[in-house]
């Protein structure tokens, strides 16, 4: 599927999610040069989703129901035609991730994963800089990721504790981070890791008490191709949020990223590679600029390097193996 024309013809998309798909997505593409939302409907109203994917006027389908609706809704967009774009964590599980990967590749039709933070300001030139050799070869990568988020205020249980739903901070945050590590270190072969449930019941909307069965945590350790090892410890229900801290070392020096500054330590000075403009953390930017890149792939007929399914189910198979043993309160 290839899209052709002038600057005039605009990219239309259909989009599935109140949630992030409205709040965040719709706006983005919204605001997109050459990109046009015709239409935003809740992934539980089945007649909606069909409607939406039954249109002709619609060249994207953009996915971000809750993972568990994922396959369902993936297999009736590319079933009506349509270029997908799917939110991560990509599924439930590795099955669910090879049968979208399946269903797209047999049918010919453009499919990306939603791995907006590619276009983190700071993770885009933390990654130039790794490439363009600043530290020498890269050896060590320590990542701490401590947020509230789930704690402060204590939120209500939904899908997101719900294992056997595709929930957990590993899929929900931890997809994005194994992303970066693949893409900018290599392929991903060996890992280990331990899963944590710190808060174990939670309120439903409903005035009950419900058990959490999907992690609110997680340690990784990861080896990649290139022989650099990795360890991610990250929390959304740690007391306070604390600035996220990268620890890239190698052999002339250390890339450090607290928030989205960027240091260099090489021994003898430290050096300010990179300072935002603003201490604030911008979510709706990275899906702007991630909004670009989706409809120039399309319009140019080239995915590459636009993340793709095939990326979905390499990190989809990587946290599989991270949650082999169950969470641990």
């Amino acid at each position: 599927m290839t899209m052709r024309g002038t600057k005039r013809d605009a990219v239309r998309v259909g989009i599935i999610g109140r949630g992030w798909g409205e709040r965040v997505v719709a706006p983005a593409f919204n605001k997109t040069d050459g990109c046009e939302v015709v239409d935003v409907v809740t992934p539980r109203d089945s007649s909606a989703v069909e409607a939406l994917c039954a249109r002709s006027d619609v060249d994207l389908i953009s996915v971000h129901s809750p993972p568990f609706l994922h396959l369902e809704h993936v297999r009736l967009a590319i079933e009506s035609g349509h270029a997908v774009l799917c939110d991560k964590p990509f599924g439930r599980n590795a099955e669910d991730a090879r049968v979208m990967c399946d269903i797209a590749e047999q049918a010919g039709l453009p499919a990306f994963l939603n791995f907006e933070h590619r276009c983190d300001q700071s993770r885009v030139r933390l990654r130039r800089l790794v490439t363009d050799g600043v530290i020498g070869e890269p050896e060590h990568v320590n990542w701490t990721m401590l947020l509230a988020w789930t704690r402060v205020p204590l939120r209500p249980w939904g899908w997101v504790f719900d294992e056997g739903l595709g929930g957990g901070w590993l899929r929900a945050a931890g997809s994005h981070l194994i992303d970066f590590a693949r893409w900018t270190f290599g392929e991903i072969t060996a890992m280990s890791g331990q899963m944590r449930t710190t808060i174990t019941e939670r309120p439903h909307l409903d005035g009950q008490q419900r058990h959490c069965t999907a992690d609110d945590g997680f340690v990784a350790s990861l080896r990649t191709e290139r022989r650099v090892t990795l360890v991610i410890d990250s929390s959304s229900a740690a007391p306070i949020a604390l600035p996220p801290r990268i620890l890239v070392t190698g052999p002339r020096g250390a890339l450090e990223v607290i928030g989205e500054r960027i240091v260099l330590h090489d021994g003898e000075r430290t050096t300010d590679m990179f300072v935002p403009d603003s201490d604030v953390y911008d979510i709706f930017t990275p899906q702007q600029t991630f909004a670009a890149v989706i409809r120039d792939a399309l319009r140019e007929g080239s995915v590459a390097p636009t993340p793709t399914f095939a990326d979905g189910l390499a990190c989809v198979e990587v946290m599989d193996r991270l949650r082999a043993g169950r969470p641990q309160p």
